[in-house]
C-alpha cells in the first residue's frame, strides 16, 4: 500500500500552483507564436522564449514539490488541465482553410 505523506490541502494547493505554472507557460507559448510574424529573428525570440518558459516552470515546479513526489505529480496534473482548457478557450473561431483548391 502507497502511503501518501502529503495532506489533502498540499496536494490541492500543489494542484492550483500547477494550473498556475501552466497558465503561465502556455499563455507565454501563445504570445511568441503570435508575435513571431512581426520579430526581425524568429529563430532567436522562439529560442530565447522557450529557455525562459522552461526555466520559471522547472523552477515552480521544484519549489512546490518541495521534496515530496506527490505535490509534484499534482501539479503536473494542474499544468495538464491548464492546458486542455487554454487549447479550449484559445483555439481559432473557424476552421483553418488552406489556400488555394482541393487536393
Amino acid at each position: 500500500m502507497i502511503i501518501i505523506q502529503s495532506n489533502m490541502a498540499d496536494l490541492g494547493l500543489a494542484f492550483v500552483a500547477g494550473l498556475g505554472i501552466g497558465g503561465f507557460y502556455f499563455l507565454a507559448l501563445w504570445l511568441t507564436v503570435r508575435r513571431l510574424p512581426r520579430v526581425r529573428c524568429p529563430a532567436a525570440w522562439t529560442l530565447g522564449s522557450y529557455l525562459v518558459r522552461a526555466a520559471v516552470s522547472m523552477a515552480a515546479f521544484y519549489l512546490v514539490m518541495a521534496g515530496c513526489w506527490e505535490r509534484m505529480l499534482a501539479s503536473l496534473l494542474g499544468f495538464v488541465v491548464m492546458r486542455f482548457l487554454l487549447v479550449r478557450w484559445l483555439q481559432p473561431q473557424k476552421p483553418f482553410q488552406p489556400a488555394g483548391g482541393a487536393c
